[in-house]
Parts: C-alpha cells; structure tokens; sequence
C-alpha cells in the first residue's frame, strides 16, 4: 500500500507529469522550519542571495545547504515523511539527502522565479529524484508552477544565473533555449496551497514562480534527495551548488559523508 499521504495515482501522476501535490508533507514541521528561515536569514550561509536588481521592488532572498548548522532544517527532515514519501514517488529503494533551499519572497516582491530545471545545475543525473517545494505560508498565485511531462524532454534546458540572466556553462548548444510555457500554450500546474502542503517534482522539471504581490510573506523551504539511479557527472564549469573539495568521481553515487542515506544502504 502507498504511503498514508499518497494514492497509487499520485506515484502515477508523478512518473507521468513529474510532478504531485502532497498535501501536508511538513505540517507538523511548519512552526520548525519557519524558525529555521528566521535563523538561516539573520546568519546567511556563504551562498545566499538577494536575486532583486536595484530598483526592483521588495525583497527576494535565497540559500542553501545549510541543513548541517541549522538544527531546526536536520530535525524537520528526520521527523517528516518526507523520505518514505520520496521512496515511494521515485521508485526507489534509498533515498540519499542531496540539499536543502530557502527562497523567501517579502510582500510586493514582483519579480517571478524564471523558469528553469534544477537538474543542468547540479553535479548528478538519474531518473529518481525528487524536489519537496513547501511554502510556510498560505499561498496562491506565488506558488510553485510546473510544466507536466517536462523532465522527459531529449534536451535539458540551459541553466542560467538568476540574476545576471548569463549561461552558466559555455557549451550553450547542447541545451534548449528557456521557452516561455504560458505563451507557448504548454499544459502548466499549479495549486493553492497551505504551509505544509508540497509540490514534490523530478530535477528535470521545468518549473518557476510568479512574483509575490500579496500582503504576506511567502517563504518556501525545498528538499531536494535521490535515489538508487543517480550519480556523479561531470559539469563543464562549476556547478548549483559547488560543493567545493567533494573529490567524486564521475559514475560515483553522491559520498554518504557529505550526503547521508536517508532511507536504506548505497551499498
């Protein structure tokens, strides 16, 4: 039987969309990883943002990799479904931690999230893996928004910096251009959703945001893990994040070191 929070539907849905809504996935983490945000903005990590060009109204922060120094981001991984949820999502018998992200949108923020894949950023590839986006606060048109059926694309979209809007590699060729979905009529999902609630989908999905032009925050924490299929690759230029030192080989599963099994054994 599926996980209490899924339906035989949903582990359809995400094989075939790659991406589900899970509703309640960190609700008893919520109060948690809200004071984990709080911490994580007032002692930044050395790879924090602030992803607004002068003139840009509001506030539109972000970081990551800080699970290990923030307590209550290692706590609300342990104590959440989340694992169990993405084991059964990805297909897989493990499940390997990879990395945590904040992104905080203040009220009146107006710049969106562009749209991107997480995957052409990061040192691994596999079929089974699995992003959790989870606001804290209830949201609507600032959630997550995903492009259904976008992680099967032959060519993976290049990856961009945010706020420079340069390549992140020089071999631009072998990436597609980013497309614009809502003008190009593509079949995009997207859900209001309560803190807690989670958007979980695969790191080669398409997926950006809209900006936050409510009175409320919106503050979102992502949980990004693996399976038995993903391994190390080789990038030509440094990647999302860097992870400097990691000493992998390519073909290597992730170090269980610097990223611990969540769920069964690499070996």
């Amino acid at each position: 039987m599926p996980h209490p929070l899924l339906t035989q539907q949903d582990i359809e849905t995400y094989q075939r969309d790659g991406t589900v809504l899970v509703k309640g996935l960190f609700k008893d983490q919520v109060e948690q990883l809200r004071a984990g945000v709080e911490r994580n903005m007032a002692e930044p990590g050395p790879y924090a943002a602030e992803n607004l060009k002068e003139g840009e109204n509001g506030r539109f922060f972000d970081d990551y990799c800080n699970w290990t120094r923030i307590p209550e981001f290692a706590e609300a991984i342990q104590s959440s479904p989340a694992a169990a949820v993405a084991a059964e999502l990805m297909g897989s018998e493990t499940v390997q931690m990879f990395h945590d992200h904040v992104l905080v949108k203040e009220p009146g923020t107006s710049k969106p999230t562009p749209w991107h894949q997480d995957g052409p950023y990061y040192f691994v590839e596999g079929q089974q893996t699995v992003s959790f986006w989870s606001p804290l606060d209830p949201v609507t048109t600032a959630s997550l928004r995903c492009v259904a059926g976008s992680h099967l694309w032959e060519k993976p979209i290049l990856p961009t910096r945010w706020l420079a809007e340069t390549s992140f590699y020089p071999n631009e060729e072998d990436y597609m251009q980013v497309p614009d979905p809502d003008a190009e009529g593509m079949k995009i999902l997207e859900w209001e959703m309560e803190p807690g609630d989670a958007v979980a989908f695969n790191y080669m999905t398409l997926h950006g945001a809209r900006g936050n032009d409510s009175t409320s925050r919106r503050r979102a924490f992502s949980l990004r893990l693996v399976g038995d299929d993903a391994r190390y690759v080789e990038r030509p230029g440094p990647t999302s994040p860097p992870f400097p030192g990691h000493e992998m080989q390519a073909g290597q599963r992730l170090r269980r070191d610097w990223f611990p099994m969540l769920i069964g054994s690499a070996d």
